[in-house]
């Protein structure tokens, strides 16, 4: 199951960045990453409320409120330079840059989740940069 979502994750980022660049046309990219945003966030709480997740609030420790803040915040910023780069690039060029987050992700959990790193994982990375460095070029 988590494939899917993962790959139904994949296909919706696709479109959000699709969307994205024809939406962003003459708006301020920060405007637009302020609109995506609301909408996120009315469909993030429309879910909490849909499934009764809310009844869970008074159970997140602290530890957990300062890591999921600290989530946000990255989210935010993550989507501030996306957009303007959006506006700035094409999406051909963009996205794979972006998605350089993958090997980012897995040096990051490796470093501070003491994750495995296999050989494997390293040559996921080789591959994935140099794709990245391919589609840039």
């Amino acid at each position: 199951m988590w494939f899917l979502l993962a790959l139904l994750s994949a296909v919706f980022a696709a479109c959000t960045s699709i969307l994205a660049k024809i939406g962003i046309e003459g708006v301020d990219s920060h405007l637009a990453t302020a609109i995506r945003t609301m909408v996120v966030v009315l469909m993030a709480w429309g879910m909490v409320f849909l499934t009764g997740a809310q009844k869970g609030l008074s159970g997140i420790g602290r530890r957990s409120w300062l890591f999921l803040i600290l989530s946000g915040l990255a989210t935010g910023a993550s989507w501030l330079c996306y957009y303007r780069a959006l506006q700035l690039g094409e999406v051909s060029k963009v996205a794979p840059v972006d998605k350089l987050s993958v090997v980012i992700t897995l040096v990051l959990a490796f470093v501070f989740l003491h994750e495995e790193f296999t050989v494997k994982s390293a040559l996921g990375c080789v591959l994935i940069g140099a794709g990245t460095v391919l589609m840039v070029l």
